[in-house]
Formats: structure tokens, C-alpha cells, sequence
């Protein structure tokens, strides 16, 4: 089954170098950063905090690059995705060099080391890694079929993908009459109008299958993909060619809408990602905010529905969000598995801000009889003091 990320512990970083000193300039990678990362943060495809995704544009050393990439790595809980746009060059050893903008052919210790991201995704904690290359050669970080050295044989996470632009002898290609690249424009178009009479998720392996069939379309260089485990079934977004043109109209008899897969909560992480996924349960059901008031018999009001997809905190009490679930027509079995979720985050919340609070003094309080008779002798010890003060 296809999932989204939590957003809450998911980090993306976007790598991409425009301008050349010594190579020719790609100003389409600018907008390729600006487009993906709108999308990254949009509501449709991860909701990721502006905070979570990084843009890193024409880096000027290796090494502020690679920062930000182990710093991702690092504070990602569920997913960390790394992706890069600009130029590729390969070294005598056949190794993947990514271009930064003082970069030289045949110079490739003027570029960053694709391996080095790839170690540092593996020392990383995120239980799922994404690395989307849209530079020439970019299929050699693929690794040779059964080799040792690609990520995705290595990586001890629950999925990894690798999706690239071309294959490891071929060009990527970025018409100088577009605005985007070809293989992230592509990518970007797919996100924007979905995959016709595809699944209701556009995860990574229908993502890769869709690319591969659009650009062979237009003579463009074939994409190249790898995963690990459940890499594959990492959700980008939602395919809007699947989404309803209009709400559903409730039924009379009250029956929530059948044949839906409903977001499942068993990836949920943090709050944040709670609410992602309650936003995304009320745009699978196709009701607007008036239908799922109608829906829950007056339960709550459609202005209660908008005030409980936009909290920042979770809900002190079950019965609001147990009341919305149902009208959207989520199952009784999943309703309680929504419930076990808000619990944990609730426990956890509640626990976190009990461990950053210090108890203070409560006022009026009765002194103990230790305090008592500490006090007495405070007192007494001062006035033997005043007394051999006044006599000396």
C-alpha cells in the first residue's frame, strides 16, 4: 500500500547549480528548485514546512553542501529526500561527480562526490531515503545489477529509491526553450495533473513507470530507478487525475462513500503529521466542509471541521475527531486505529511539556514540622548573633 510521509519528521534537501564558470550554465535548474520545493511544501503532495525543505542554490563549496545533506539525514525520523540538478561528471574510475559552480571537466575533485551523500544517507536515521539526480551520467549512482556499492544495496533503512534522469553513458537534457529541465518538468507536470487512470497516490514505482512512457513519448532521454524493500511505495503526492471533480453528494441513508483507500495513521510520527493526514482523509472522501457537518448528523459544524485541519495542537479530547473521521466515512476498525495515534502523540506531548516544566513553590502553603523547627532555630541563632554584636 502506498503511504505519504509524516511531514513533521521528514526533511528534503534541493541541490542545484545554474550558473557555470567553466561549463555552460543551466538556468532552468533555478526554477526547477523554486517549482519542486513549492510543491514539496504544497498540500497535495508532502505539506513539508517551509523549515524542512532546503534549498541549497549554486553552493559555493562542498562542504556547505554536505552539511545540509547530514544535518537532513540526521533529523529525519520517516523519510529524507536528497535531490540534485545541474551537471554530472565521472572520474577515470567511473565514479559520479555532481558539478558545483567552479567545477572543470575532466577536474572532478572540482565537484562534490555523489558517494559522499550516499554515506552520509546511510549513517542518516531516516527509515526511508530518496535520491532524485537530474544531471548527465546521473544512472551511475545506480550502481551495476548486484553490485556492492549502490545505496540501495547498502542502506539498512525500510525503503530506498533512486530515481535518475539518464543512464549512466547518456546525457540529461535541458531545452534551452523550456522552462524546467526535461526530466524534472516532466516530473513536475505529473505532480501538477496526475497520471490519468492512475492509482489514487502517485507513489515512486508509478512515478518511474509514468516518466519513462512520457519522455520515450517526446524522444527524451529514459529515466533509470532502483529501490529497496518499500521504497517503490513511497507516495510523492496525490494523483489530482484520480481526485473528484465535485464533492460526492451524501447518500440518504447516511452510508459513508465505499471503495476509497482511506490515508492510513500507522505512519504517523508527530502532530504535524496527524493533521496532514486528517486534511488528506476529508480530500479522499471528496466532502466539503458542509457535507461532513451534514454528515455527522450536527455533531460538528463546518466551521469546527476547518478549525480542527488547521490546529497547531492536538485536540485535548477524542470525541470532535472521532465524530469527523466517521462523517468522512472512514471504517469503525481504522477510526480506532486514528485513536491509538492521537493517544501516543498525546501521551508524548503531555510528557515533553512535563519534562520542561520547574515545579515552583506553591503559595500559602503550610510549612513541615522540619521547616518548623529549622526556622526556630534560624531565628534563635539570630538573635545570639545580634546579642554578641551588641556587646563587643
Amino acid at each position: 500500500m502506498s503511504v505519504l510521509p509524516d511531514p513533521g519528521a521528514t526533511r528534503a534537501v534541493l541541490i542545484g547549480t545554474s550558473h557555470y564558470d567553466h561549463l555552460e550554465s543551466l538556468p532552468a535548474v533555478s526554477n526547477n528548485l523554486t517549482a519542486l520545493a513549492e510543491a514539496l511544501t504544497g498540500p497535495t503532495s508532502w505539506a513539508l514546512p517551509q523549515e524542512h525543505c532546503t534549498i541549497i542554490s549554486n553552493p559555493t563549496t562542498a562542504e556547505m553542501t554536505m552539511g545540509a545533506v547530514r544535518a537532513a539525514a540526521e533529523q529525519a525520523r520517516d523519510t529524507v529526500l536528497i535531490y540534485f540538478a545541474g551537471h554530472g561528471l565521472v572520474d577515470p574510475e567511473g565514479d559520479l561527480y555532481l558539478a558545483m559552480p567552479q567545477s572543470k571537466q575532466q577536474r572532478v575533485e572540482t565537484g562534490l562526490p555523489y558517494r559522499w551523500i550516499r554515506q552520509a544517507l546511510l549513517n542518516g536515521r531516516a527509515d526511508r531515503c530518496v535520491v532524485v539526480l537530474d544531471c548527465c551520467y546521473s544512472g551511475l549512482a545506480l550502481g551495476t545489477m548486484g553490485g556492492p556499492s549502490d545505496l540501495a544495496d547498502q542502506a539498512a533503512v525500510e525503503g530506498t529509491f533512486l530515481l535518475a534522469a539518464a543512464a549512466e553513458t547518456r546525457q540529461a537534457l535541458a531545452p534551452p526553450d523550456e522552462t524546467f529541465t526535461a526530466f524534472t518538468g516532466e516530473l513536475l507536470d505529473t505532480l501538477q495533473t496526475g497520471i490519468p487512470n492512475g492509482p489514487e497516490l502517485i507513489d515512486f514505482g508509478a512515478l518511474y513507470r509514468h516518466l519513462r512512457i512520457r519522455l520515450a513519448a517526446k524522444g527524451r532521454p529514459d529515466p533509470q530507478a532502483r529501490d529497496r524493500n518499500t521504497g517503490a511505495r513511497l507516495a510523492l503526492g496525490r494523483n489530482l487525475a484520480c481526485l473528484p471533480a465535485t464533492a460526492i453528494t451524501p447518500s440518504t441513508d447516511g452510508e459513508p462513500p465505499t471503495g476509497r483507500s482511506w490515508p492510513s495513521p500507522s505512519g504517523i510520527r508527530t502532530v504535524r503529521g496527524f493533521f496532514k493526514s486528517l486534511a488528506d482523509v476529508r480530500v479522499t472522501s471528496g466532502l466539503t466542509h458542509q457535507m461532513v457537518s451534514q454528515r455527522s448528523g450536527g455533531r460538528i459544524s463546518p466551521g469546527t471541521v476547518s478549525r480542527l485541519l488547521n490546529r497547531e495542537g492536538l485536540p485535548k479530547t477524542w470525541h470532535t475527531t472521532a465524530a469527523y473521521l466517521s462523517a468522512c466515512g472512514v471504517p469503525d476498525q481504522q477510526v480506532a486505529e486514528w485513536h491509538a495515534v492521537w493517544t501516543r502523540l498525546l501521551t508524548d506531548t503531555t510528557t515533553d511539556a512535563s519534562a520542561l516544566t520547574v515545579p515552583q513553590p506553591r503559595q500559602n502553603q503550610k510549612p513541615t514540622t522540619l521547616q518548623r523547627l529549622t526556622g526556630r532555630v534560624s531565628r534563635r541563632n539570630g538573635r545570639s548573633r545580634d546579642h554578641r554584636s551588641g556587646s563587643s
